[in-house]
């Protein structure tokens, strides 16, 4: 009897494999490729508003601490769509001080990123290293801790939820106006690394951006498209789309319609190039399985040695599973910002 094929997953894994990327890295010229692959990059993403809205920033609170000042503030990232956030600001560092967007993942919100655990599940996330503002500040960094669509105190209040996805409403909304939740959330750093280099206390010229899991996703592609991130620390994110994306379910903002018919995630880090990036990951790590992971650093370290800076790509590896690791991440992270 003939093999029939009934589940959707074999027709799409079975296409992805006769599909051809047009931007495929195959050792052309560096200059030209990358720019090819950012500007069709941004378009699929849905590109970005047109206009800079003031930021029109208010603070909201102030808490002062051995280590830092913790200033929560709102800003205008475009119109209808205002981002809350907590500013770290270390109180014993001597500026111009480097800054960092630190973005968490699908979680209760961005108050994981300055050590407050609202549930037991927030006491996990935090155990997880996942307190990145507060690592940042004592790491002599002004820290911005984002809220990102979707989580938090910017999870979907108006509208009925039909089941239990922070996601998927704002995903569908999105792709019904050719625009995308990771081109939104990114959007939205960039308005932040406008607020840092407003701060008196920060140097414009020494950005990072640091997330984990979903927050990794945005720090990606924000360091693909904002060049003004001299550091991106993507953590349990970075992986060949084929053993992610395409073979585990995952979340529907983790998704750029077309993306496998331009580039494999190997190949969009190379727009990163030259600017530094650290790639986290966690050898168990469950649903960016570790062979991805080095499959497609392998990639990406091949695109910076053409772009003549090959130390400019590092992967740390913890020993765990879907988390970031602090203790291996942060000299590396010192020592690549004072590169810069």
């Amino acid at each position: 009897m003939k093999q029939r094929h009934f589940a959707p997953s074999q027709y799409h894994l079975s296409l992805m494999q006769r599909t051809r990327r047009r931007l495929a890295w195959e050792g052309q010229e560096f200059g030209p490729w990358q720019e090819a692959l950012r500007v069709e990059l941004l378009e699929l993403i849905g590109g970005f508003p047109e206009e800079r809205l003031p930021l029109d920033v208010e603070e909201l609170e102030r808490e002062e601490t051995d280590d830092y000042v913790r200033i929560k503030i709102v800003f205008t990232a475009e119109e209808c769509a205002d981002a809350p956030a907590h500013l770290l600001v270390p109180r014993r560092a001597r500026g111009p001080l480097p800054g960092m967007v630190c973005l968490q993942g699908h979680s209760s919100g961005m108050h994981i990123s300055i050590g407050e655990a609202r549930s037991e599940k927030d006491r996990e996330s935090i155990a997880g290293d996942r307190d990145f503002a507060v690592q940042a500040a004592r790491n002599g960094f002004v820290a911005l801790a984002l809220e990102q669509r979707c989580f938090g105190e910017r999870e979907e209040t108006e509208q009925e939820a039909c089941w239990d996805n922070r996601c998927l409403d704002a995903v569908f909304h999105s792709l019904m106006l050719g625009r995308t939740v990771i081109g939104e959330r990114v959007w939205d750093v960039m308005r932040a690394v406008d607020l840092l280099q407003e701060q008196p206390e920060v140097d414009p010229e020494r950005i990072a951006c640091l997330g984990n899991s979903g927050g990794g996703t945005i720090a990606f592609y924000a360091a693909c498209l904002e060049p003004r991130i001299k550091v991106a620390v993507p953590s349990c994110v970075f992986c060949t789309f084929a053993d992610s994306l395409m073979r585990i379910q995952h979340c529907g903002d983790n998704y750029i319609p077309g993306i496998l018919r331009l580039a494999e995630m190997g190949e969009l880090a190379g727009l990163i190039a030259p600017r530094r990036v650290l790639f986290v990951a966690g050898r168990e790590d469950n649903i960016f399985p570790i062979d991805g992971v080095r499959r497609a650093f392998a990639t990406a370290k091949e695109i910076f040695e053409a772009a003549g800076c090959p130390d400019n790509a590092r992967l740390i590896v913890g020993p765990e599973g879907h988390r970031f690791y602090a203790e291996p991440a942060w000299p590396v992270i010192n020592e690549m910002i004072a590169e810069c």
